[in-house]
């Protein structure tokens, strides 16, 4: 029996409220939770209303959630665990209590109220599952508070219910209407038609419980009336279930059947293991009641193989108990003690009273039968204080004939007396009782189905007036069609007038459309000769430069050495610097016919792959001596592993103008770095330097048609066309080039180039 004094609880309350409001670490308290799909302490299939599962989308977007390891704490995320945690009471408790426990963790760790309060009704419902009630009380409680601090009415009211139902189950059953009423008018308070339902759902379980079965049929038909209105049928088959319970104790079982049926159907198409288990218990005790008992015990093991699985104690204790009594009535009293028994140490583990009740009641049936009268005086002794008690009608009048029965095999007869008119008296009173609950069955069931045919014929109006609404619409179709039809053999008569001056109107348009186009074309074509004769001019004015500097220079080199104007020694000593001249000059030549060949029609590029270090390493190779004499180091960090796809004459072009101006424009003790590395589908290949740099103008400048050379740090001269060409000879590659440059640190070359297979075996020699 659960402990509610004053003390203990304010003390609790006090302490859950410093742990709440302090956010400190929260425990929770078991691991081993069962279905809620037990009898609710009442003998039979009870059904209680739960949510229709969607734990495979939930699983999914819980996964999603989860997977963002940046913000592993979210309300969101906090929100879906609670949501799986209450989709897997009726399947497998114990994920509820795992991801109860999970929310409660993750709540604390952001301080999220609603999440913390959620995740212990979750553990509560647990608790409550197994029989440890102090535990689901101490976090319904602190739920509450919880709740009531937020204002959170819905959560609050469905917080009630849940707690009542624990009532229901250890039979404290003034309690357990207490809080199903509470609930009940929040409900009604804030328009929550499905919560107003579940708690008439609840209210019918405890009004059934205490033997009100007029009240608990009404409350029933209005939950039912409701699930039927919201379409949800899994709560209508609870709603069914229940209602045929009620009827099979009035020993209406066409009726009773009925409800079954139907409610069995729902289950099955839901594949509700809890409904299906419910239902083979039910069909058992209605087989056991026709005192069939070998296909009753069928059907009570079908459900206990699955009551078992889901490790309800509940209903495993209620299972004994019909098996017990079915092995009763085909004489194995042996094995009835045994399952009595069972039944007993279940409910006296778990705190179940009615269960209780009916097991003292059953065993003493049985003792009675075998004539052993000792022992059914004492259970009958047991059973009738414990049915007093609960105040149940029908199990104080089982008792007192069992109690009456045993007393009369002691001889003690004055007592058999006593108990015997206690028990007549009790009898008489539930047979006026029963009466009155079978005429009001008939009213309320009579009372449903007429709402029920109200609500069919209102449907079939509705269905009526839109038959209706179609056949008018129809008519009025008919006619906007026939003046349909005149207007368009106007509109055809028409349109064959126009569609002569239609396509006049198109062929002209047309030709002014190709006229357009043409000189658009000449304009284009216009513009690029334009380009290709300043192109021209320029490569004429850069020939005719550079050709004549290095000549010119040879020339009075071979004048003076004629003239004898200089020694012999002196020549020597001027032909290197006439040698660089006329290398920079033939390189710039080869440069330039490559070029020229490339913008041919009839090029064609030889692209392979290559490894990019060995054309790097051969162009850093060859400028190593130029750049040390300026004082620069040259530095290759190219790897050896990577290939690319592409021309390497043309490559080798690029990397030598951009080693050669990066040369050009640095300073002594600057530094030149070549690096390159895979990004996707292709290599990056760049040219650093620490040199002077280029302004933001100059850099606009760079890539066109029209680029001033400057000088170098040792005035060194340029052409200003090696840029275009590398830009052009990277773009047939298949590669993109771009700079990034800041005056005074320096400049950094980019290049694409698509990524190769790379074979160490192959080597690609360069000439």
């Amino acid at each position: 029996m659960l402990l509610c004094n004053n003390t203990n609880v304010i003390l609790y309350m006090r302490y859950l409220l410093i742990t709440i409001l302090l956010f400190s670490g929260f425990n929770a308290l078991a691991n081993r939770p069962m279905n809620n799909g037990g009898n609710g302490g009442y003998s039979g299939g009870r059904a209680y209303n739960r949510p229709n599962l969607k734990v495979d989308s939930l699983r999914t977007l819980l996964a999603t959630s989860l997977a963002n390891k940046d913000n592993p704490a979210d309300t969101l995320t906090i929100n879906r665990i609670n949501k799986l945690a209450s989709e897997f009471i009726d399947v497998n408790p114990d994920s509820t209590l795992y991801y109860g426990k999970m929310a409660i963790d993750r709540s604390l760790a952001i301080k999220y109220k609603k999440g913390i309060a959620d995740g212990m009704v979750a553990t509560a419902k647990v608790y409550t599952l197994t029989g440890k009630y102090e535990k689901a009380e101490k976090n319904f409680i602190g739920a509450q508070l919880l709740y009531k601090n937020l204002k959170d009415d819905k959560s609050l009211s469905d917080c009630y219910i849940e707690y009542g139902r624990m009532f229901d189950r250890i039979a404290n059953y003034n309690q357990a209407a207490r809080l199903f009423q509470q609930a009940l008018e929040i409900k009604r308070r804030i328009k929550d038609e499905a919560g107003i339902a579940d708690a008439y759902h609840n209210i019918g379980m405890v009004s059934d419980n205490i033997g009100k079965s007029p009240y608990a049929l009404d409350n029933y038909f209005k939950s039912l009336s409701l699930d039927i209105k919201l379409n949800d049928n899994l709560k209508a088959a609870s709603n069914y279930n229940n209602i045929g319970e009620v009827m099979k104790e009035m020993e209406i079982y066409p009726k009773a059947r009925e409800y079954y049926k139907r409610a069995i159907k729902i289950w099955q198409d839901a594949k509700n293991i809890q409904g299906i288990s419910t239902a083979y218990q039910n069909l058992g005790e209605v087989l056991m009641d026709e005192k069939k008992y070998d296909e009753a015990i069928v059907y009570f093991a079908k459900s206990m193989t699955l009551t078992k699985s889901q490790d309800d104690k509940d209903g495993l204790s209620s299972l004994y108990s019909d098996m017990g009594i079915s092995y009763a009535g085909k004489k194995q009293y042996q094995a009835s003690i045994k399952y009595l028994g069972q039944a007993l140490k279940i409910a006296t583990t778990y705190n179940l009273d009615f269960n209780k009740a009916y097991a003292y009641i059953d065993f003493a049936m049985v003792y009675n039968q075998q004539r052993d009268y000792p022992n059914a005086y004492k259970y009958a002794m047991l059973a009738k204080t414990l049915a007093d008690k609960l105040g149940g009608l029908p199990n104080r009048t089982t008792a007192a004939l069992q109690l009456s029965e045993a007393l009369g095999g002691l001889k003690r007869f004055e007592e058999a007396y006593a108990a015997q008119k206690e028990y007549n008296i009790l009898r008489d009173s539930l047979k006026s009782d029963e009466s009155v609950q079978k005429l009001t069955s008939f009213n309320l069931e009579s009372s449903f189905q007429e709402k029920q045919r109200r609500l069919a014929e209102q449907h079939q109006r509705m269905d009526e007036q839109y038959q209706q609404k179609i056949q008018r619409q129809g008519l009025l179709s008919i006619i906007f069609f026939i003046i349909i039809l005149g207007m368009v053999g106007i509109l055809i008569v028409y349109y064959r007038s126009k569609r002569k001056q239609q396509r006049i109107n198109f062929i002209l348009e047309d030709k002014n459309h190709q006229v357009v186009q043409q000189k658009a074309d000449l304009n284009n074509q216009a513009d690029k000769l334009n380009e290709l004769n300043n192109l021209k001019d320029r490569l004429i004015s850069v020939l005719a430069h550079d050709l004549r500097a290095p000549l010119s220079t040879l020339r009075g080199l071979f004048g003076l050495l004629e003239d004898d104007s200089i020694t012999h020694e002196q020549f020597l000593s001027m032909i290197p610097q006439a040698l660089k001249k006329l290398e920079y000059t033939s390189d710039f030549l080869d440069t330039l016919l490559f070029w020229i060949n490339s913008q041919m029609e009839n090029f064609n590029s030889s692209s392979k792959s290559f490894t990019i270090k060995e054309v790097a390493t051969y162009e850093i190779h060859n400028y190593y001596e130029q750049a040390l004499e300026k004082g620069i180091t040259l530095i290759d960090n190219v790897p050896t592993t990577l290939a690319v796809s592409a021309d390497p004459n043309s490559i080798r072009i690029v990397i030598r103008n951009l080693i050669t101006n990066a040369i050009k424009f640095s300073r002594k003790d600057d530094t030149i770095t070549v690096t390159a590395n895979q990004e996707n589908d292709h290599i990056i290949l760049s040219i650093k330097d620490t040199g002077v740099g280029m302004s933001e103008k100059q850099l606009n400048k760079l890539f066109k048609s029209k680029v001033d050379s400057g000088t170098g740090t040792n005035n060194e001269s340029g052409t200003g066309m090696g840029l275009l060409f590398c830009k052009d000879l990277i773009e047939k590659c298949n590669g993109q080039i771009w700079v990034k440059s800041e005056q005074g640190l320096g400049t950094e070359f980019f290049f694409t180039l698509p990524l190769g297979t790379f074979k160490e075996e192959e080597a690609v020699m360069v000439s």
